[in-house]
Order: C-alpha cells, then sequence, then structure tokens
C-alpha cells in the first residue's frame, strides 16, 4: 500500500527550487465523462494483496515455483523479506471467506499474482489459474463481489534485470509483449465471476517509491527520467488492459486505484514546489487514465505537511493523532480529497482502502468510524460515493516496515491459520447491518453538477 515518504536530501533540493508547478486540471468532455454505471447497493468491503497475503505453495526447485521482484529486492536487504508463507490465503483462502462473511461485506478486493500465473515468459500455471476463478466463484455463492486487481506492486522475477535495474519491471523491454497476454488470459477465465477489474494498485505511489525516494524496487533515487519512462508504461498497461478486460466482458467495471494522501500547504514550502510535486505525483497517472475509467477508487490512509523536515520526525510521531507509522489522522481529510477526486473527473468514487495500522484495537475503531462520517457527510453533500473498503481483513506484510505494521481487524492463529476477528471486525459488521436502513447510503445513484472545464462535444 501506501505512499510517499521521500528523501530529506531530494526533497531539500525540490524545496528549494520552486520550479514545480501544479498539475493541470484535465479537460473533461462528454466522451470521457460516460455515463453513471448502475453498481447496485453501496459496496462494504475489505481490501487486500496477493504479495501480503498469499503464502507460496509451490517447492523451491518446482517448475511452477516463483519469485517476484520484491523477493529479489529483499534479498539485497533493502526491505524485509516476507518469507515463504505470508498469511496463508493461498492455499487456505477458506479461512478468508470464513473471516469475510462473518464480517458481512457485500465486496472483496483481492489480486491475481502475475509471477504465480506466468513463473517463466510465456509458460502458464494453469491450475494456479484455476485457483483465481475458484476464489471468485466461492465469493460469489457467498454473497460476495470479487473485486479483482490485476498488478499490485509485485512483477515476475524474470522482468528485473539486475545489471540494469532501468531497464526493469514497467522499462523491461519484455513488458510490452507479455502484459496483454497475461491480462488477457487472466480475464478471460475470471469473466463467468467478475465484473470489476482493477488493472493497478497505486501505480503513482509505486513510481515514486522507486524511482525518486528508492525506498521500493527497483530503488533508484531522484531518477526523474526513469520516472517518467516508467509512468509512460503504466498508464499504457492501464489503458491496454481496459481494452482488454472490455473484449472479454462487455459490462465490466474497470476501477482505478491511486494512493491519495492529502496535502496540506506548509510555511518551510514557500515556493509550493515540494506541495505541487505530491500534487502531481496524487494525480498525473490518474489524468492520463481517468477517461477510460467506470469508478474512480482512491486509498487514502493520512494527511501530511509538505517540509522535507516531517520525514524526521516520522518515528518520533506517537499519540491520539498518529498511527503507528507516525502517520498523521485526520478523517477530514477524507471528506476534502472526496471533493477533489469528484470535481477534477466528474465520475462515481470508490474509498478503494482506508484503515490504521496500530497496536490498539479501540484506535482502529475509533479511526474506522470517523473516516466512515466524513464518507456518509460527502454523500449527504450530493457526492457520488460508491464504495468503502477497509484495509485489511488480517495482520500481513506491509512492504517495506515488514510486519510490523498491524492493518488486520484479524490476527492470524498460526496453528489453526483461523482468522481472529478484533472487535473492529465486528464493529465493521454493526455498521454494514445498520446501513441497510440508512437511505443516504442506498442513494448514491443521484449525478453532482457537471465538474469545472466540462466541455461538451
Amino acid at each position: 500500500m501506501k505512499f510517499l515518504k521521500l528523501s530529506a536530501a531530494g526533497l531539500a533540493c525540490v524545496f528549494l527550487s520552486g520550479c514545480i508547478t501544479p498539475p493541470p486540471t484535465p479537460r473533461i468532455v462528454r466522451t470521457n465523462l460516460s455515463a453513471k454505471p448502475d453498481t447496485g447497493p453501496f459496496w462494504w468491503g475489505i481490501a487486500s494483496s496477493s504479495f501480503q497475503n498469499e503464502d507460496r505453495g509451490e517447492k523451491r526447485g518446482t517448475p511452477n515455483y516463483f519469485e517476484t521482484d520484491w523477493d529479489l529486492f529483499a534479498k539485497t536487504k533493502r526491505v524485509p523479506p516476507k518469507g515463504d508463507n505470508g498469511t496463508f490465503s493461498w492455499t487456505h483462502f477458506d479461512r478468508d471467506l470464513d473471516a469475510l462473511k462473518k464480517i458481512g461485506v457485500n465486496h472483496y478486493r483481492f489480486g491475481v499474482e502475475w509471477a504465480r500465473i506466468e513463473p517463466e515468459p510465456g509458460r502458464y500455471n494453469e491450475a494456479a489459474l484455476r485457483h483465481y476463478v475458484d476464489m471468485a466463484r466461492q465469493l460469489k455463492a457467498a454473497g460476495i463481489e470479487p473485486v479483482v486487481t490485476l498488478w499490485h506492486f509485485t512483477f515476475p522475477s524474470w522482468l528485473v534485470d539486475e545489471k540494469h535495474n532501468n531497464k526493469s519491471r514497467w522499462t523491461h523491454p519484455l513488458y510490452r509483449e507479455r502484459w496483454p497476454l497475461y491480462v488477457d488470459k487472466v480475464t478471460k477465465a475470471m469473466a463467468p465471476y467478475v465484473r470489476t477489474f482493477a488493472p493497478q494498485n497505486e501505480p503513482n505511489g509505486d513510481l515514486a517509491l522507486g524511482y525518486i525516494s528508492a525506498t521500493w524496487p527497483p530503488g533508484r533515487l531522484m531518477d526523474f527520467a526513469g520516472h517518467a519512462a516508467a509512468l509512460d508504461e503504466s498508464v499504457w498497461g492501464f489503458r491496454k488492459a481496459a481494452e482488454i478486460v472490455r473484449k472479454n466482458r462487455k459490462d465490466a467495471l474497470i476501477l482505478s486505484i491511486e494512493a491519495m494522501p492529502y496535502w496540506e500547504h506548509a510555511l518551510l514550502d514557500p515556493t509550493g514546489a515540494y506541495y505541487n510535486l505530491m500534487q502531481r505525483i496524487n494525480y498525473t497517472h490518474l489524468d492520463r487514465t481517468f477517461d477510460v475509467c467506470d469508478l474512480v477508487g482512491f486509498n487514502y490512509y493520512y494527511t501530511e505537511y509538505p517540509d522535507f523536515t516531517a520525514l524526521l520526525a516520522l518515528k518520533a510521531r506517537r499519540g491520539r493523532n498518529y498511527s503507528l507509522l507516525g502517520w498523521i489522522i485526520q478523517p477530514r481529510s477524507l471528506y476534502k480529497q472526496i471533493r477533489n477526486v469528484q470535481r477534477r473527473y466528474g465520475k462515481p468514487v470508490v474509498i478503494t482502502e482506508n484503515g490504521i495500522a496500530t497496536a490498539k484495537d479501540i484506535k482502529r475503531v475509533r479511526y474506522l468510524f470517523n473516516h466512515m462520517l466524513e464518507v456518509k457527510e460527502a454523500i449527504q453533500d450530493g457526492m457520488d460515493v460508491r464504495g468503502y473498503f477497509v484495509w485489511t481483513l488480517v495482520d500481513n506484510y506491509e512492504w517495506h516496515h515488514g510486519y510490523k505494521a498491524p492493518f488486520g481487524m484479524a490476527k492470524m492463529d498460526w496453528i489453526t491459520k483461523q482468522r481472529l476477528l478484533r472487535p473492529s471486525a465486528l464493529f465493521y459488521r454493526g455498521i454494514i447491518e445498520s446501513s441497510r436502513n440508512m437511505n443516504i447510503l442506498d442513494d448514491v445513484s443521484t449525478a453532482p453538477e457537471l465538474p469545472p472545464g466540462f466541455v461538451e462535444r
């Protein structure tokens, strides 16, 4: 998940330059506004990812054993290793499904691991694909709508050039050849059970952390040229995936998932360069893909200030208004970000992730409740919000934070693999049950006014 804590030295340069302008507002025309889709009742969901949750499920040395770019990156000791087990969501998906049914969600977002499906270029693991299809089928049978993410941060290891990491992942020579074939194979197989597909999860965050802060693969620092090249490839991949999905299911819904922390202005950013850079990271990818989306989804966790000295204070931030990771808790910013996204793109909005890393579940309950109130108020004020997803079901591997950031509404019993629900899960169940009588969440189809910049065509 999650997002940007760029290097202090690099951001100091940006801070002093003052040469970065805000992202231009996209030109919205009738052809890219499209009709509002029918999405049914309000989406109460939970989100997860393949890499963070799945165990390997394949023995080392066997033909279908696979590794991802994150596995290779961990071997360089740049990030903590995940290990082969995760939360056993591959071999024990039934445990996840049982917990989801107990909570009562009507949507569940999970990812498909490209490396698992295609462990070598052009060779597919058909049994693994059937397993993913069966997961979607089981969810549907339980009355839970599956939402499938085709890419959630990880690439197959064969898309990594360890000698020339500027030609890895998005910019690897095989990417344009293999990505459309993978998307076609997966979406064709899953189309009978899956209507909503997210081509990518937080590509904007991945690109910033990988090419600007060197925190994630490919580990490049302040490589703005590399960032621009990878952004072009990411945009191409998103648009190509949307095209393929629509070919394989005519009534498909294409969902964006972008990282959208809310940025306030700061006195220590007098030129506005830092703020403008963060706004560009928030919006540039979506500006180039929103026209092929039916639903604009974004992940919101925290508010931050464009002040590079704040990066030094992350570990020192403690107390009621901060998460375990030092992220600033500011529920009102979710309302503001919904408003910003709605005005900018004029399309229905889905909160695709919202959650908190904390060891205190009462803090998680308070966090979720206060953010849900902001979603409700946004709907009352005429914003077209179709759904809300909590991150996440069970504590898992949190990328460069390793296993030190508990976001789950459940923890795992390592012997039985059962998901032990926390009070926050039961709280969420109560919200979902009570919302059936809340007209404000039943009537989310009323279209808001057309956004500024709309051009009739």
